[in-house]
């Protein structure tokens, strides 16, 4: 009897053991899983976190900064505008720096090309860098909204072929420039009624023929043209 009871009790003990071990060792499994599961997790959401950032837009906070920076980079300062009537280059003045970083940063951005020569003076200036197309828009919207402060006190006049820079449609005392837009001289031998109110930042040097042809075009109300002339490309030089 005394056998028998010894040998009751250590099978008991071993019944309890192995019954509660597999539970304690499966609770801690399942949190080790747990652990394991919850890491890689977040290591995704922060990846499509960084991933749904919002693009790079000009503003009127930033627009300054980092035209400035930009144009610390420029080796180049020549575009080649081609349209539907022919090409012309433009050259652009180096101490007018947030007006060349401006043209040439828009022009990389393909931003000119499919816009249109929307205003047409005869024997006056020819103005281009808008559309009456939504897809133009949408490059504004994606690029930024933002003004550009006048530069007119570099010594540039508004000589025939010079690019200038228009002001803005909105309530402007300060005559800030519209950045999308530009407008070419053709009166001969300039529009210097236009100085200190405008910045020029350029100059035609090759095709002032396709320009003039371009200022002959017939026009209706507003100044725009019956027939559209259109930017078909700009290229940095």
């Amino acid at each position: 009897m005394r056998h028998s009871a010894l040998t009751t009790s250590i099978l008991f003990f071993l019944f309890v053991s192995c019954g509660e071990s597999p539970k304690k060792d499966k609770d801690k499994v399942e949190e080790n899983i747990a652990k394991t599961d919850t890491v890689p997790q977040t290591q995704i959401d922060t990846a499509m976190e960084e991933e749904e950032e919002e693009p790079f837009k000009l503003t009127e906070e930033n627009a300054i900064d980092f035209f400035f920076d930009y144009e610390k980079n420029l080796k180049k300062d020549k575009v080649k505008i081609t349209t539907t009537m022919g090409s012309f280059t433009i050259q652009l003045y180096d101490d007018v720096p947030y007006h060349k970083a401006n043209f040439i940063y828009l022009a990389r951005q393909k931003y000119f090309d499919s816009t249109q020569f929307h205003r047409v003076v005869k024997d006056f200036i020819i103005q281009g860098g808008n559309s009456d197309d939504r897809k133009i828009a949408q490059k504004r919207s994606e690029i930024g909204r933002y003004l550009l402060p006048p530069d007119a006190k570099k010594g540039h006049k508004h000589h025939r072929g010079t690019i200038s820079m228009p002001s803005s449609e909105r309530d402007n005392p300060h005559k800030l420039a519209s950045p999308y837009e530009f407008f070419i001289v053709v009166t001969d031998p300039g529009s210097y009624h236009l100085d200190g109110s405008y910045t020029p930042f350029g100059r035609v040097v090759e095709g002032m023929d396709v320009v003039d042809a371009i200022n002959n075009v017939p026009v209706g109300d507003g100044d725009w043209p019956w027939q559209n002339v259109y930017i078909l490309k700009t290229e940095v030089l």
